[in-house]
């Protein structure tokens, strides 16, 4: 862990460093640091669609009972010859691309997290929505049309343009499933981000399929926010 931070410290000169070995488990010890930390980042192997690797044990039980953002990194062993997927650490400013669910009530707090991130890093911020017809409830016929579920996301987004008013934002409404919407939205992506609803004691950890996806074919680091 010295040699670790020390040479931290020497790529980025002036960054707050500490350093603690937890008793435990892996999965318990980085859930309960997870509670002080916005976000807690994991290294990862099998990010990639080219690894084919599922997430590991350790990280899906963390994300499953984290209660903060958690961002996964793949591996240096998975990345991509072109250096994507590592844009993130280093600071390049490749767009956030936010995987936005509008029926699921986590706009406030996903969103929140992908405008501020993207504010911070002086990068894009593309937000995808996708939906499938036939899972809306209580819609009715106009709903239903790709043109007015543009308008709607449209309107959730608007408070917070008005919120970030500097912030380069493009948004999409696809038809279809999301998790492969967003692989290919954020292949060229510095971060992308999900939200992933957070689920009662007795339901037991779940992360959702989406999420899972995403987790496990996408190539920029994936930031995964809970939410109510």
């Amino acid at each position: 862990m010295r040699e670790v931070a020390a040479v931290l410290a020497h790529r980025r000169p002036g960054l707050r460093l500490r350093w603690d070995r937890l008793d435990g488990s892996p999965a318990a010890a980085l859930t309960g640091a997870a509670r002080e930390a916005d976000p807690l980042v994991l290294g990862s192997r099998g990010l990639g669609r080219t690894t084919g690797h599922l997430l590991g044990s350790v990280a899906s039980a963390v994300l499953a009972r984290a209660e903060r953002p958690v961002v996964l990194v793949r591996a240096a062993a998975d990345r991509r010859p072109d250096g994507a997927g590592i844009a993130w650490q280093h600071g390049a400013e490749r767009d956030v691309v936010l995987g936005l669910d509008l029926r699921d009530g986590q706009t406030e707090t996903v969103l929140d997290f992908a405008f501020d991130t993207a504010a911070r890093r002086r990068a894009a911020l593309k937000v995808v929505h996708g939906w499938n017809p036939s899972a809306l409830q209580d819609a009715g016929p106009d709903d239903e049309q790709p043109g007015r579920r543009a308008e709607i996301l449209a309107e959730a987004l608007r408070p917070w343009r008005d919120k970030y008013p500097q912030g380069e934002v493009a948004e999409e409404a696809v038809v279809g499933t999301a998790g492969s919407h967003l692989v290919d939205a954020s292949r060229d992506a510095g971060l992308l981000v999900v939200g992933r609803r957070r689920r009662s004691a007795q339901l037991g950890p779940h992360i959702g399929p989406v999420t899972h996806h995403v987790l496990r074919e996408a190539v920029p680091p994936v930031a995964v926010v809970p939410h109510d």
